[in-house]
């Protein structure tokens, strides 16, 4: 179990290889990230092969509850794991789309078949597909996945070791509470996690949530992946990073 930055949100605005360094000094050695298209891959190629573990980014954001988008996305896939492969990453971050004005049933089902059509690409290349409910309260109205219940059910149908949730703790906070039960619960069914402070999405000590109780609750249950530490600072980032490494067990 290890800390992984997302550089797009700690150092938003910085140049990633600036960011990285920022990493670097604060004794971390994994970054994650939102969009790959726009970013130079040959300099993340050189980063990763200087020791930089790449721990996840994102799919394209096309909708999976869209029958009709489903071929777009499956493209997108197939180019997102190629690049995954030149750096090294096991996990790719998707969202679901916003919901539709059909019923959850449809869009659930869309979303069950679409994400079955992936599992040969993703089971060729070894690379783990994690979807992520997101909050609707405060930051993504209208979306459709918030909820890590539906979510496990979503995995449970789709019933491929390479396709699982993203658990971000923050937006869960939110939504639902009960952060250990369900993290617990829903383990096999998780391959990556989130963390942010709540309210405020800004550096874990400035949160309602007990992250040294969190954080070790998650090792209790063997989980051997990354916490993605995907937060805005409102203090300097390396005080922010400082915290997250003392509250790892």
């Amino acid at each position: 179990m290890r800390l992984s930055v997302c550089v797009d949100a700690v150092f938003m605005g910085k140049p990633i290889e600036e960011a990285v360094q920022k990493v670097k000094e604060a004794g971390l050695d994994t970054i994650e990230f939102w969009t790959w298209e726009d970013k130079d891959m040959e300099l993340l190629e050189r980063l990763h092969e200087e020791g930089i573990n790449i721990a996840a980014f994102c799919t394209g954001f096309i909708s999976l509850v869209e029958k009709g988008e489903r071929d777009k996305y499956i493209e997108s896939l197939k180019k997102t794991i190629e690049a995954a492969k030149r750096l090294g990453c096991k996990v790719l971050i998707s969202q679901t789309g916003q919901e539709l004005p059909i019923s959850r049933e449809e869009q659930h089902k869309s979303m069950v078949e679409g994400l079955k059509a992936c599992v040969p690409y993703l089971e060729e290349s070894g690379i783990t597909l994690v979807v992520e409910p997101l909050n609707t309260r405060v930051d993504h109205a209208g979306y459709y996945l918030s909820s890590s219940d539906e979510a496990a059910e979503i995995m449970k149908e789709v019933g491929s070791p390479n396709v699982k949730m993203l658990y971000d703790i923050y937006h869960q906070q939110i939504m639902e509470g009960d952060l250990i039960r369900r993290i617990k619960e829903y383990i096999p069914y998780i391959g990556h996690f989130h963390a942010a402070g709540n309210p405020g999405r800004h550096e874990l000590y400035q949160s309602e949530i007990d992250y040294e109780k969190i954080f070790a609750a998650i090792k209790e249950t063997g989980y051997e992946g990354c916490i993605g530490l995907e937060y805005f600072p409102e203090d300097e980032p390396e005080k922010g990073l400082d915290f997250a490494k003392r509250v790892m067990p």
